[in-house]
């Protein structure tokens, strides 16, 4: 099975969109127009890139805020010392 070249197009926005490629975006809704795309298959492209996006964005502001957590939580530990409960005086 191949996919055709709308398809492809419309895939290739979608990717432009959520890789932030401004000059991408630019030659594949060239490209999507010269093949046929509708306008509205264009925006619905588009959105679907905007919501991969922005999903990935969120999971990566998690993993942002847990290496955040863990380096904060390594730094007070390092400022109580050891966890034996000396104070550090081991």
């Amino acid at each position: 099975m191949s996919l055709d070249s709308r398809i492809t197009a419309l895939i290739s926005i979608g990717v432009s969109v959520g890789a932030n490629c401004q000059p991408c975006l630019q030659y594949h809704i060239s490209n999507a127009k010269n093949n046929g795309v509708s306008d509205q298959e264009l925006q619905e492209a588009i959105q679907v890139g905007r919501t991969v996006r922005k999903g990935a964005a969120y999971k990566m502001d998690q993993y942002i805020a847990a290496i955040h957590e863990e380096a904060s939580s390594s730094q007070n530990s390092a400022e109580r010392g050891c966890e034996c409960g000396c104070g550090g005086h081991c």
